[in-house]
């Protein structure tokens, strides 16, 4: 009778550890404000950045565009086969090498492909947003793409400051999703974009697993708002909120993400 209650309780801890550790399709580059243009490298591994926990391996990305001005180019030969190291494991991941050409928004989405996921028997799929900007000049940041699931922000996701607010809208193919689930996660371990790693020391210490990822629901017109506590790089996903429910006959889970930085408030002095 022991053994059974301990070998119960040591699943449900597994079971625990796991929820506490959300998937997030990462599409990362270290700064999303650039002074200037020029070249670009997006790493796109499929962690949980909070924990620092496994990487999972997914196959080559369905999508990948940027979208500036109105325009959308298709930049899927750009993107690569790599890997990403964590506490846990290494394993397969992706990433691109981009232009930033001229001022304003670039926003790259990134649509992963169906990874499956055997402790719930579902696929997961996300199609992930992040907006980099060039000297400051927004463009198109708060663009619909009518994708099958998206977060359309309403706060500039590169102009935040530690202790401001994100707020977004829930979407799907350009209609609001009420009552949506979101995933918060904090970049706690911060990635090496020469090692393809995340660093092995946390930026801060959760109080409890309940801090690693976060959960809000957006409210009856799809709208949340999160108040960003630290300086860094914040990931939300809504979970489930896609249009295609259904892959290879099991559940599909369709998530929109997006990525925000949060910067410190500094002292400038004029020279």
């Amino acid at each position: 009778m022991f053994k059974k209650i301990t070998t119960a309780v040591t699943l449900c801890a597994c079971l625990l550890s796991s929820a506490a550790q959300a998937h997030f399709q990462m599409l990362y580059t270290p700064d999303l404000s650039k002074i200037r243009g020029g070249s670009l490298t997006l790493k796109m591994p499929f962690a949980h950045p909070a924990a620092n926990g496994h990487v999972m391996k997914v196959e080559k990305p369905e999508a990948f565009f940027q979208f500036k001005k109105g325009k959308q180019k298709n930049l899927l030969d750009n993107v690569v086969l790599s890997q990403w190291t964590s506490a846990k494991n290494t394993e397969i991941a992706y990433e691109a090498e981009v232009s930033l050409r001229g001022l304003g928004d670039n926003i790259f989405v990134l649509q992963m492909a169906p990874y499956f996921e055997e402790t719930e028997n579902i696929y997961i799929q996300q199609i992930t947003k992040t907006i980099v900007n060039v000297a400051g000049l927004p463009t198109d940041w708060q663009k619909d793409l009518g994708l099958d699931a998206e977060i359309v922000p309403l706060t500039k996701p590169y102009a935040i400051y530690e202790g401001g607010t994100f707020t977004g809208v829930v979407k799907r193919r350009g209609n609001v999703v009420p009552f949506a689930e979101i995933e918060v996660e904090f970049v706690n371990y911060v990635p090496n974009m020469q090692t393809n790693s995340f660093s092995l020391n946390p930026v801060i210490v959760p109080p409890s697993n309940a801090f690693i990822t976060m959960t809000l629901f957006a409210d009856a017109n799809g709208t949340f708002t999160f108040g960003i506590p630290k300086a860094g790089q914040w990931g939300f996903a809504a979970i489930g909120v896609g249009a295609v429910t259904e892959y290879l006959g099991k559940t599909l889970s369709q998530d929109a993400v997006i990525w925000v930085q949060a910067h410190g408030l500094q002292r400038y002095q004029n020279d």
